[in-house]
């Protein structure tokens, strides 16, 4: 058995779900009524107030933090996160045998073409850097979630957390209204 769950939906960042968080939820539900969080586009308290009503007890973000000034990302990541959104987001199994999500430009600087990628096959794949050899160059294409488009500026994760919160309340107050 497992104490908690992190079901990855669909628009997560990284190794991402296909299924629709709304379907993902409902039918971790029918088996399972521990904790259970939810991962897959959440970017503004809107979205963590939606997956406490879809089942979900908390939200698990993770794309929007990397604009933090606490995330070990390269300055340029960080930027991009800001500067695209969900329609700049690829998904593809070619970097590592699994699919998920990247940004679009990551996969434009390494010279590929993010329209025609082939699809992996994970027994030729190899993780390591072959010793002093230079590291893969998939270690620049950028993972990143659908949500994204919410993000609009890099501060503290501390600023953000506090966004989050205000908006969560916000969403509530609406609902409470309607």
């Amino acid at each position: 058995g497992a104490d908690g769950l992190i079901a990855v939906a669909a628009g997560a960042g990284g190794h991402a779900g296909t299924t629709s968080p709304m379907a993902l939820i409902q039918e971790i539900r029918e088996w399972f009524d521990g904790p259970l969080l939810l991962s897959g586009s959440i970017a503004t308290g809107d979205a963590v107030l939606a997956a406490q009503a879809m089942g979900a007890d908390l939200a698990y973000i993770g794309s929007a933090f990397i604009a933090t000034e606490e995330a070990d990302a390269e300055q340029a990541y960080k930027q991009a996160i800001v500067d695209y959104c969900a329609d700049d987001i690829v998904y593809s199994s070619l970097f590592t045998g699994v699919h998920g999500n990247y940004l679009k430009p990551s996969i434009e600087a390494a010279g590929l073409d993010p329209h025609n990628l082939p699809e992996s096959d994970p027994s030729k794949m190899d993780f390591g850097s072959g010793g002093n050899t230079d590291a893969k160059a998939w270690k620049n294409i950028w993972g990143c979630g659908q949500g994204i488009g919410a993000v609009k500026e890099l501060g503290t994760a501390g600023d953000y957390v506090t966004k989050l919160t205000d908006q969560y309340q916000q969403a509530k107050q609406r609902i409470n209204a309607l």
